[in-house]
C-alpha cells in the first residue's frame, strides 16, 4: 500500500493551460530518469505518485561505501568484497551479519525491511531530493522555480505508525523510555536526535526541580522568622507616595504580604542555586555530548558529513553536476547587519513601549476608585499587566521575526538547504531571544535603579513618574515577570497545540472519509480492493494537517527559549526547572502524537548532532553565568545584607551578643524626603502627605541612599557599589572555572566507544591488507603463470624450429 516513495498534487480541471504544460514537463523529466510516475485521478485533484527506479539507490548505496564519511565495519569490508553485497550497516543503509548472510532477504530487526533493502526513510529522502532538483527542459528547477503542484507529500507506513503510536506516541506511554531506534528509522536521525536530546534535557532537569524547590522551601522555612520580615511589618515608617496627584503616602507595614513573598525568592540559597544552574548547564552538555555519541555511533553516522552527502546526492541526481561553491559577499553582509540592527532596535523600542504602558497603567489603576484593591496594588497590578502584554508581544512578533529572518536568509543566497537552515536559526533565535528577554533585562538591572528620587523624578515625556522597587527589594518584580511569561507560555502553547491540530485533524479525515474510493469490485464483494485501498490511504494521508520544512525548527525554538528562562534568571524564580520538567513530559508525548498520527509525514534527513543548536545552547551556558551573577550582585538585596551584617549592622563591632545582626537593615535602605525642601514641594502635594488615618506628615522614606539634606549619594552606596561589581567578578569567574573543569572532566566520547571505535577501524585497516596481499598473490600467480605459458610457447617454437632444421 505504501510503495510509493512521493505523491505530487495538481489540480485538474481549473488550473491554467501554463501549469498543466509545466506539470507534464515535469513529469515527464522524471520519467526521463527512468521514474515510475502512476496519474490517478481522484475528485478535482490529480495525484502523481512517484516511484523511483532501484538503480538510484545503489548508487547512492555505492558512493556512501567509498565515500569518507562512512562508518567502516569489518562486516561491510565483506559486504563490498562479496558479489551478494546483501546490505551495509554505512550511514544509514540497513544493517547485516554473517548468519544473516546465509538467509534469503531475512528481516532486519531495526528497520523491518529486508537486509539488502534501502530503509524507506532513505528512499523518502533521495527521492525528496531528486523532486526538488530535477530540471524541465528549459533548465527550470521545476519544484523550486515554480511550484507548480498544490501540494508535495511521502506516506506514512501504515504498521509503523501503529507501532510508534502504540509505543512512543501515546500518554499511556509517558513514563515509558521513548524507542530511538524506531523514530529513527520511521522519521530519520534529525528528528530522531531532537527527542534524544529533550529526552536528554528533560531528564537532568530533576535534579534541578529538587534543588529548585529545597532552595524555595528553604525560603518557606523562616517565612514567620525572618528579622526583615519582621521589621517591615512592625514597621511605623510612613513612605513617600507612589504616584503624582492622587497617590497618598502609605506606612511599610501595609506591604507585610509583599516582604513575604519577597524573601521566598530573596535570600541566601539564592546564590548557591545559581552556582548550581550554571554549573548544571555544563553538565548537562558536557553529559548530552556522551550520551549523543553513543546513539550516532550505533546508528553508523558519527562521522557522517553534511557536504559529501551533498555532493552524493547531486551526483546520484545528475552525473555531469558541478559542486556548488562557496561564496561570500561583503555587500550581502553589510546589508543583513544593517537589517538586523533595525530590527533589534524595533524590539528595544517595543521594550520602552511596554515601560510606558507600566507607567500610564499604574497611574491609571492608582486615579481610579472601582476597584480599591487594585488602587492599593496597583504596582502589581501594572508589572502583571505589562508581563501579560510582553507574552502578547512575543507571539505577535515571532511572525515578524520568522518573515523578517526568511527575508534576511534570501538576501543572503546560501548555497543549501542546510547552510540556509542554520543561517534562519541563528536569525530567528537571537530575534525571539532578544524579544523575550528585552523586557527582563530592564526588570533586572534598571528598574528602581533610575527613577530618581524625590524632588529630581525621571519622567517619561517629562510627565508620568517611573517605577520604583519595594523596599524589601527589586527580585520580586523579576519574579512575577518571569512567572507570568512561563505559565502563560506554557499553559496557553499546550492548549492551542493540542487543541488546533485535533480539529483540523477531525475536520480533514471527516472529509477524507466521504471522499472513499469505491469501485464495481468492491461493491460486488462488498470489501475495499487493493487499489481502492491504495487511492484510500493516499487520500487520508493528504488530508493530514501539513508540515513545512522547517517544523522541527519550530519545536527546537520552543524548547531552547524554554532552556534561557531555566537557566538565565533562574535566581529569580527557583521553581522554573519544575515548571519545565512538567512541561515537557507533555510535551514530549504532544509534539509525538502529532507527529505521528495528525500531520503529514516528514521528510526524513541525515545528520549526527542537533547542529547550530548546540552553539546555541553554549552561549546560553555563558549567558546564564553573567545574568546570575549580575541579577545575585546587583538586583538582589544579598550583598547590600552582606555589607550591613559585617559592617554597618549592629554586629559590626563584634561586641552585641543579645540582638540580632539584621536588626534595622530595612530602615538602613531607605532614605528621607523633608516637604520643607521646595523641590520635593513641586512633586508631592500637601494632599498626598495625609496617611490613611487623617495624619499629616511633614516627611517620608524612599529606598535609596541618600543624604536627606541635599539628596547626595552616601559614602555606604558607594561602598556596597563595589563590593557588588567585585561580587560579580568573583562570582562569574569561580562559576566560569567550575564550568571548564567540568568540561575537563566529563570526556565528550565514553571510553568504551573510544576502544571499540578504535578496534573497528584496526580490524578494517587489517582487512584491507589482508585483501590487498590477497590481490597481489593473484596477480603474481597470473603472471607467473603467463610467463610459464610463455616460455613454454617460445621452447615449443624452438622444438619445432630445430625438427624443420633436420628435416
Amino acid at each position: 500500500m505504501e510503495e510509493y516513495d512521493y505523491i505530487l498534487v495538481a489540480k485538474k480541471g481549473r488550473s491554467s493551460r501554463e501549469v498543466k504544460e509545466e506539470v507534464q514537463l515535469f513529469v515527464e523529466s522524471l520519467r526521463e530518469k527512468n521514474m515510475e510516475v502512476t496519474e490517478i485521478e481522484l475528485e478535482d485533484k490529480v495525484f502523481y505518485a512517484v516511484l523511483a527506479p532501484s538503480g538510484v539507490f545503489e548508487k547512492y548505496k555505492y558512493l556512501l561505501k567509498v565515500s569518507d564519511a562512512c562508518n567502516w565495519s569489518e562486516e561491510q569490508r565483506v559486504q563490498i568484497t562479496t558479489e551478494t553485497k546483501t546490505g551495509t550497516s554505512c550511514c544509514g543503509i540497513t544493517k547485516s551479519n554473517r548468519s544473516d548472510q546465509q538467509k534469503v532477504l531475512p528481516q532486519s530487526s531495526e528497520s523491518g525491511e529486508p537486509m539488502g533493502a534501502v530503509p524507506k526513510s532513505t528512499r523518502i529522502r533521495i527521492v525528496h531530493f531528486l523532486l526538488e532538483h530535477s530540471l524541465l527542459r528549459n533548465g527550470e528547477k521545476g519544484l523550486i522555480s515554480k511550484p507548480v503542484f498544490k501540494s508535495m507529500y511521502c506516506l506514512h507506513e501504515k504498521e509503523k505508525q501503529k507501532k510508534l503510536k502504540c509505543k512512543w506516541a501515546h500518554w499511556k506511554a509517558m513514563f515509558e523510555p521513548q524507542p530511538f531506534n524506531d523514530i529513527r528509522v520511521y522519521f530519520g536521525e534529525k528528528v530522531a536526535l531532537y527527542y534524544l536530546w529533550l529526552g536528554w534535557y528533560t531528564f537532568l532537569l530533576l535534579p534541578a526541580a529538587i534543588v529548585g524547590v529545597i532552595i524555595f522551601l528553604y525560603g518557606l522555612a523562616f517565612f514567620r522568622t525572618s528579622p526583615l520580615i519582621q521589621e517591615v511589618c512592625e514597621s511605623d515608617i510612613i513612605m513617600c507616595p507612589r504616584c503624582d496627584k492622587r497617590c497618598e503616602v502609605w506606612k511599610l507595614a501595609d506591604t507585610c504580604s509583599y516582604a513575604k513573598v519577597s524573601h521566598l525568592f530573596d535570600n541566601e540559597g539564592t546564590v548557591a542555586f545559581a552556582m548550581f544552574m550554571a554549573i548544571w548547564a555544563t553538565v548537562f552538555l558536557e553529559l548530552w555530548k556522551r550520551h549523543r555519541a553513543k546513539y550516532v555511533s550505533e546508528w553508523n553516522v558519527f562521522d557522517w558529513s553534511e557536504e559529501e552527502e551533498e555532493l552524493i546526492m547531486e551526483i546520484v541526481n545528475d552525473l555531469e553536476c558541478k559542486p556548488k561553491e562557496f561564496k561570500y559577499s561583503y555587500r550581502r553582509s553589510a546589508l543583513v547587519l544593517s537589517l538586523t540592527t533595525l530590527l533589534l532596535a524595533v524590539i528595544i523600542g517595543l521594550t520602552q513601549a511596554l515601560v510606558m504602558f507600566r507607567v500610564v497603567a499604574r497611574v491609571l489603576l492608582a486615579d481610579q476608585d472601582s476597584w480599591p484593591i487594585i488602587k492599593q496594588h496597583a504596582n502589581i497590578a501594572a508589572l502583571v499587566m505589562g508581563a501579560a502584554l510582553h507574552f502578547l508581544t512575543m507571539q505577535v512578533m515571532k511572525r515578524v521575526n520568522r518573515w523578517m529572518a526568511f527575508k534576511l536568509c534570501d538576501i543572503e543566497r546560501c548555497r543549501s538547504y542546510a547552510a540556509t537552515e542554520r543561517s534562519f536559526t541563528v536569525k530567528m533565535f537571537t530575534f525571539q531571544f532578544c524579544t523575550g528577554f528585552s523586557s527582563l533585562i530592564y526588570v533586572a538591572f534598571f528598574l528602581g535603579r533610575i527613577n530618581g528620587h524625590p524632588g529630581d523624578y525621571t519622567r517619561i515625556a517629562g510627565k508620568w513618574r517611573l517605577e520604583e522597587c519595594h523596599p524589601s527589594g527589586c527580585l520580586t518584580d523579576l519574579f512575577i515577570q518571569m512567572a507570568v511569561i512561563l505559565v502563560l507560555k506554557q499553559t496557553l502553547n499546550n492548549i492551542v497545540e493540542f487543541t488546533i491540530p485535533r480539529v483540523q485533524h477531525c475536520f480533514t479525515q471527516t472529509l477524507a472519509k466521504t471522499l472513499e474510493c469505491s469501485c464495481d469490485h468492491c461493491n460486488a464483494c462488498e470489501r475495499s480492493c487493493d487499489t481502492c485501498k491504495r487511492h484510500d490511504w493516499i487520500m487520508k494521508n493528504y488530508y493530514l494537517n501539513d508540515v513545512h520544512s522547517f517544523k522541527l525548527f519550530d519545536v527546537y525554538v520552543d524548547m531552547v527559549m524554554q532552556f534561557s528562562f531555566t537557566t538565565i534568571f533562574v535566581a529569580a524564580f527557583p521553581l522554573a526547572p519544575l515548571l519545565a520538567f512538567i512541561n515537557n513530559l507533555f510535551e514530549i508525548r504532544g509534539d509525538a502524537n502529532r507527529m505521528v498520527c495528525l500531520e503529514r509525514r516528514l521528510v526524513p534527513r541525515k545528520t549526527n548532532d542537533i547542529g547550530i543548536w548546540m552553539r546555541v545552547l553554549e552561549v546560553i551556558g555563558v549567558l546564564a553565568v553573567m545574568a546570575n551573577g549580575l541579577v545575585i550582585g546587583i538586583s538582589s538585596d544579598f550583598i547590600p545584607r552582606l555589607v550591613y551584617r559585617y559592617h554597618y549592622g549592629p554586629c559590626a563591632n563584634g561586641t552585641v551578643t543579645n540582638i540580632d545582626c539584621m536588626a534595622g537593615y530595612i530602615r538602613s535602605t531607605l532614605s528621607v524626603a523633608h516637604m520643607s525642601d521646595q523641590r520635593v514641594q513641586r512633586d508631592f502635594t500637601l494632599q498626598q502627605m495625609v496617611t490613611p488615618a487623617g495624619h499629616n506628615v511633614t516627611q517620608c522614606s524612599y529606598k535609596d541612599y541618600r543624604s536627606s539634606e541635599d539628596y547626595s549619594l552616601t559614602s555606604q552606596y558607594w561602598f556596597i557599589l563595589a563590593i557588588r561589581f567585585a561580587f560579580v567578578i568573583l562570582f562569574e569567574h569561580v562559576v566560569v572555572l567550575c564550568k571548564f573543569a567540568v568540561a575537563w572532566f566529563i570526556p565528550d566520547l565514553p571510553v568504551t566507544l573510544r576502544n571499540s571505535r578504535l578496534k573497528d577501524k584496526m580490524q578494517r585497516l587489517k582487512a584491507e591488507l589482508s585483501d590487498w596481499e590477497e590481490r597481489r598473490v593473484q596477480t603474481h600467480s597470473a603472471q607467473d603463470a603467463e610467463h610459464t605459458h610463455t616460455t613454454q610457447d617460445i621452447e615449443q617454437a624452438h622444438t619445432t624450429q630445430d625438427l624443420h632444421s633436420e628435416s
